[in-house]
């Protein structure tokens, strides 16, 4: 990956987790990797446990972020889910996959978009 997509895809997870935190979520774990797939951020709230996708776009010129979350990428995030929750063993609750898109705007404008239980096993 080229090192300034690298830089961005951090700076959307850093501006993701703060919208969650502000919003009382509390960040569990974050970039959890099985091999070469991840989780960007697993967080809770209540008695919701929720794997979220990060995607971060400097223009939305290619599209929406959340268009870019693939069935591919969604069963690696179920895989790592899964992995994470045989380790974890949280208290039962409901557990559900998020997605935030991030756009950033050339006058440094930010749109940030959290979509709950963004798709389904």
């Amino acid at each position: 990956m080229h090192m300034e997509a690298r830089a961005l895809g951090r700076l959307g997870e850093e501006l993701a987790a703060r919208d969650l935190r502000r919003r009382g979520w509390e960040i569990v774990d974050r970039n959890v990797r099985e091999g070469r797939k991840e989780i960007d951020i697993i967080a809770r709230r209540g008695g919701v446990l929720a794997f979220v996708e990060v995607k971060t776009r400097r223009s939305r010129q290619f599209g929406d972020p959340l268009e870019s979350i693939s069935p591919r990428k969604r069963a690696e995030i179920r895989e790592v889910a899964g992995r994470w929750l045989g380790r974890n063993a949280p208290a039962a609750g409901t557990i559900r996959f998020d997605a935030v898109g991030i756009a950033l705007g050339p006058s440094g404008a930010v749109r940030l978009e959290h979509v709950e239980d963004a798709w389904r096993d």
